[in-house]
């Protein structure tokens, strides 16, 4: 159906001002112009809408039922409007995240903090997710970006590399012995082993590792998340592969140490990824925008 809004504004004014002069002076235009859109809208519409008073024009029965839908309609587009406004000032809207649990609470959680501070009336809701179904939430349209372990390609995707992470073998005092030595691949390997369940990206990038140093790894434990991993080497039942940057604390404090293992296994990064040509909400493009910034720029990890 072709719908003239102009025409039905003019009405709308015409009806709420009872005069054509004033509904004139309300919408700067003329008075043959209002008259003339009412024609035409009458003429359209098949019947009359307005008969001329002593003081003005009043609504017909048809026009007074066109009157009620109409107020209602335009009252739904300020109010769309309005919405539209808070949402470009970010003073509502919604952002969708997906993240591993491990990114989540180690690097998304500071980020989040930061836009909940400064735009309370955003909401945010994230999906603890492993990076491949992160990035199938994306594609479903569920999601508006997923943060992911690098490396990951995909020719729907848009992929920003983040922030660098490392992997390094930690123990407890059990391993003592080990604190101060260089270890090479074969060696560690001669020790009970912790790893992330295979399928992780840290997984694949420590068994090629590991493989081009001709070596086949049979863990003692495959865990699902960091916690776990950093828990069991505090308890001395093996040695844990973690992501250096998540395990800050730990070593720290001293209940744990970082092996000095020649040569290191290969660097890895954060990936936070869109699916192309799909365009963000603003609330979405600002949280997206903070997790671009400089990594010297953005929240230190703990």
């Amino acid at each position: 159906m072709d719908i003239h809004l102009d025409g039905y504004r003019v009405f709308v004014v015409t009806a709420r001002e009872r005069s054509f002069s004033k509904a004139a002076e309300a919408l700067f235009i003329t008075q043959p112009a209002v008259s003339h859109a009412i024609k035409q809208l009458e003429e359209r519409l098949g019947g009359a809408l307005f008969f001329r008073t002593s003081r003005g024009v009043k609504l017909t029965v048809e026009g007074e039922m066109l009157y009620r839908y109409l107020e209602q309609a335009f009252q739904l587009v300020s109010e769309a409007e309005q919405k539209l406004t808070e949402m470009h000032s970010l003073q509502s809207g919604v952002v969708r995240v997906g993240a591993s649990d491990t990114l989540c609470r180690y690097y998304l959680l500071p980020y989040l903090e930061s836009f909940h501070l400064h735009y309370p009336e955003v909401k945010l809701h994230v999906t603890n997710r492993t990076s491949q179904e992160t990035v199938k939430l994306l594609k479903d349209g569920k999601i508006d970006f997923g943060i992911i372990n690098l490396p990951y390609e995909d020719s729907q995707l848009t992929v920003w590399q983040g922030s660098k992470l490392q992997e390094v073998f930690i123990a407890g005092s059990k391993y003592a012995a080990l604190k101060d030595q260089q270890v090479t691949p074969k060696q560690l390997a001669a020790y009970p082993l912790i790893l992330l369940e295979k399928g992780s990206n840290m997984r694949r990038l420590i068994d090629a590792y590991f493989q081009s140093h001709k070596i086949r790894l049979e863990p003692e434990f495959e865990l699902g998340s960091m916690d776990l991993l950093i828990q069991f080497a505090k308890a001395g039942l093996g040695i844990a592969c973690v992501t250096a940057e998540f395990a800050t604390e730990e070593l720290a404090s001293g209940g744990l140490f970082a092996l000095q293992l020649a040569p290191k296994p290969p660097h890895r990064h954060i990936g936070i990824v869109t699916l192309k040509d799909v365009p963000l909400s603003h609330a979405a493009q600002t949280m997206l925008n903070t997790l671009l910034q400089p990594i010297s720029e953005a929240p230190k990890l703990p």
